[in-house]
């Protein structure tokens, strides 16, 4: 019950034609989602497990991407911990901030925690009964970092000074978070999920002193305890950031945002890359988008099959709202046409 162009992909298998999937390709531009949150609310649809499943399943079905991805929200683990949660016209808020070492004090216990978290195994579960049985799953967490300037800022735009200055609350939290996060990753593994990613998005906006520093330790902290079974996606990771990413023992693969040539980085016999068509081209009108994707596509069918091992076409990032439907669906026949 897997999909094989995504299992060769993970295995740097040569194969012709690589496997498709985008990250947030379950959201907002897709009708099939619009018309569940006409009648629910998006902690619903993330929230019961039969909703989630149903959400992951309808761009599976309609563009036939090669993979699902579990349908949550990174931000649910800082829920999980006591901090409250909601989400509005106005993105996702939480009930409080930390600022300081004594607010460690005010997470609920870690046990606690992961049966909070248990809502996404059974979604896990029940999305792989609902997608056909030769699609595969993917399962994902927030970076450890990433949480971490949510738990502090409520958000993530750019400001990160007090993340950054503030080393001893940082550790103090990865303390609580990832044993919290090995047990969601435990979960979604165990629910059905082929590999689960670390979507780490504040990460690009380290120096690669910091990465190595304040980021790098925790992401390998995860990869060491599900070797082969982690992917790590965050976007404008420096150069040598991505290095010393790509050099953790037991790292599956990686995604690359659209600032990237991945070309090159293909075929190294190590991980899979995935991307990384910039998402805002998707807007295009139809003959444009079509012409414009031909030349993307030109230097991929320009290597030959091995030369190209491990690549997991997609995005540089995630599907835009109100994206049209109509270039995904040719982004997805363009694609396997070209290179079969």
């Amino acid at each position: 019950m897997s999909n094989e162009r995504f299992q060769a992909a993970l295995r740097l298998e040569p194969q012709t034609v690589p496997p498709i999937w985008m990250m947030r390709q379950a959201g907002r531009y897709h009708s099939h989602y619009q018309n569940l949150r006409k009648k629910h609310t998006f902690e619903e649809l993330c929230k019961i497990p039969e909703l989630a499943a149903e959400v992951a399943f309808g761009p599976v079905d309609d563009f036939d991407f090669d993979t699902a991805i579990l349908f949550s929200d990174i931000l649910f683990p800082l829920e999980a911990l006591g901090m409250g949660l909601r989400f509005g016209d106005d993105g996702p808020k939480l009930g409080w901030h930390l600022s300081e070492t004594k607010d460690l004090q005010r997470f609920t216990s870690l046990s606690e925690a992961a049966e909070f978290m248990s809502f996404q195994k059974e979604a896990v579960r029940l999305t792989r009964k609902r997608i056909a049985e030769n699609k595969s799953l993917i399962g994902f967490v927030g970076g450890p970092w990433t949480l971490f300037c949510y738990a502090t800022l409520g958000k993530h735009d750019g400001n990160l000074i007090l993340p950054k200055i503030s080393p001893e609350l940082r550790e103090g939290f990865y303390e609580k978070i990832l044993t919290l996060l090995k047990e969601n990753i435990r979960l979604q593994l165990e629910g059905g999920a082929e590999i689960v990613m670390i979507f780490d998005t504040a990460a690009g906006d380290a120096s690669p002193a910091f990465f190595q520093e304040a980021i790098l330790p925790a992401i390998r902290t995860l990869v060491t305890a599900f070797p082969g079974k982690i992917g790590y996606y965050a976007k404008s990771l420096a150069p040598a950031s991505l290095e010393s990413v790509r050099s953790i023992p037991g790292l599956v693969g990686f995604g690359m945002d659209h600032r990237t040539d991945i070309v090159g980085l293909l075929g190294n016999g190590s991980h899979f890359v995935q991307g990384n068509f910039d998402q805002a081209l998707l807007f295009m009108e139809p003959s444009q988008f079509k012409k414009y994707l031909m030349e993307w596509v030109r230097p991929f069918a320009a290597k030959a099959p091995k030369e190209r091992a491990g690549w997991v076409c997609g995005l540089g990032h995630g599907v835009l709202p109100k994206t049209p439907e109509a270039n995904i669906r040719t982004f997805v026949n363009t694609i396997r046409e070209v290179l079969s």
